[in-house]
């Protein structure tokens, strides 16, 4: 059974930064990309940053730069750390695993609040 946890989110000041974690089960070997997404209050949920089974990473353009996403395969864990942060960051941040022929799976969320 597919199981995502985040962990990592909290209030910061603008300027600071954060790095959030996913512990997956059961492994990572079985998901052909991972992903963090966001979704602020009132707004869509949003791509922020993915990795692929091969090391591959993508970024929407805001964060190239202030993000970065890594995985740590022996540990089952995925980390985004977010440096610089603004109140334009706030939103709960999720955790999302993706394999072929299968409905994406996803964590509950951690919330990162970054205040002015």
């Amino acid at each position: 059974q597919v199981q995502l946890v985040e962990s990592g989110g909290e209030l910061v000041q603008a300027g600071g930064s954060l790095r959030l974690s996913c512990a997956v089960s059961p492994s990572l070997n079985i998901f052909n990309a991972m992903a963090w997404y966001r979704q602020a209050t009132g707004k869509q949920r949003e791509l922020v940053a993915k990795i692929t089974t091969n090391g591959r990473t993508n970024y929407v353009d805001s964060r190239k730069g202030r993000f970065t996403i890594s995985r740590d395969i022996t540990k089952k864990m995925v980390y985004l750390q977010m440096n610089s942060l603004g109140p334009e960051d706030t939103a709960e941040y999720y955790c999302r695993a993706e394999r072929n022929f299968e409905l994406p799976d996803w964590g509950k969320g951690t919330q990162v609040t970054a205040s002015s």
